[in-house]
């Protein structure tokens, strides 16, 4: 019975919660936000509170200098630099500090945290001479705007329709919730004409989540900074936690370790593309997510080469079967990372 009302009231939390940070649109002008271009096989984006370091990391790993100073909210508006990767170029969006309660519009806290939800990695920078209140704040504020960092999406299908009522079907043992509490939380969002199929084991949150629909999954990583002023025991059990890395920018502290890191999070693979009798252009490859097709690679490339497609040729990498020798493949393959596909095999 606790856990039924628990779910009930944080189904009108999340409601109400809505309604305040998401007004109508009529009720007010058109706010100002960083307008920004999205650039780049990737976009990072650094969030944390003022004087972290932001700027200084922005102006070590890329070309781009940002402002810095020894006072706070140096940085006021948004700052974007490229990291050049292997071959890959990564948007890096310095943003201004935040304040406890960012989340309700403070310091231009509602528009930092909204440019952070385009972001395909975000960068949580810490100062590691401080207490750990700073990240639990600063993930407090995220997830008011509904950034959930470093959480899968629930497995979970949901379908509106116009009648026939509630379909509720669960295909796993649910352990977190009950099927009583999911029907009232339903019916408190007005929603009488439904499926739902859940697929894994949710909690009362996650299925708020999906109804709501707007929440955004982003990988995370926590970066603490100023690493030279703290003893090495506390660096050690910093090191040790997951998603974090540890740096110190004014020396030049595992910078090249947190590129690599922000790489690997990124989950993206490099395709190279070859000329028939020439050799593959290592120089300039196409970045894609990992799960992606010889259907996105041809996309990447251009639209046109999809449709008149014939088959392709995988040279070289680890989708290939029978490397060193090619493997002929077809739209629905697989690509991995560095491989050589050949890009003669389509029709002009």
């Amino acid at each position: 019975a606790t856990e039924y009302h628990l779910g009930l009231l944080k189904a009108k939390l999340a409601r109400y919660r809505a309604q305040l940070l998401e007004p109508p649109t009529k009720s007010g002008g058109a706010g100002v936000g960083f307008d920004v271009q999205k650039s780049g096989d990737a976009r990072v984006a650094l969030i944390g509170f003022p004087s972290v370091g932001k700027s200084t990391l922005l102006s070590r790993v890329t070309h781009t200098a940002s402002e810095t100073a020894a006072y706070e909210f140096t940085t006021l508006t948004a700052i974007p630099g490229v990291i050049e990767y292997k071959g890959a170029r990564i948007q890096l969006l310095d943003l201004p500090g935040i304040v406890e309660g960012a989340s309700q519009g403070r310091g231009r806290g509602r528009q930092v945290v909204s440019t952070a939800k385009t972001a395909d990695l975000i960068l949580v920078m810490l100062d590691a001479t401080k207490s750990e209140e700073q990240r639990r704040l600063l993930e407090i504020e995220l997830d008011a705007v509904g950034i959930r960092l470093n959480k899968k999406k629930p497995d979970v299908v949901f379908k509106r329709k116009t009648t026939g009522g509630v379909s509720l079907t669960a295909t796993v043992k649910l352990t977190k919730t009950d099927e009583k509490t999911i029907r009232t939380i339903l019916a408190s969002y007005k929603l009488h004409n439904c499926d739902v199929m859940i697929r894994e084991d949710i909690t009362t949150d996650e299925f708020i989540d999906v109804l709501i629909g707007t929440r955004k999954y982003i990988p995370c990583l926590y970066v603490y900074n100023k690493i030279d002023a703290i003893s090495l025991e506390t660096m050690d059990r910093l090191a040790h936690e997951d998603h974090t890395v540890v740096i110190g920018c004014e020396m030049d502290l595992n910078l090249d370790y947190l590129i690599d890191r922000i790489w690997d999070n990124l989950g993206l693979v490099k395709v190279y593309t070859k000329k028939r009798g020439a050799h593959p252009d290592l120089a300039d490859p196409i970045c894609m997510r990992k799960g992606s097709t010889i259907e996105d690679v041809c996309n990447g490339i251009h639209r046109s080469l999809a449709t008149n497609f014939r088959y392709a040729l995988v040279w070289l990498g680890k989708s290939s079967k029978f490397a060193p020798h090619t493997q002929k493949v077809g739209l629905g393959h697989l690509v991995q990372d560095e491989d050589v596909v050949s890009s003669a095999c389509f029709n002009e």
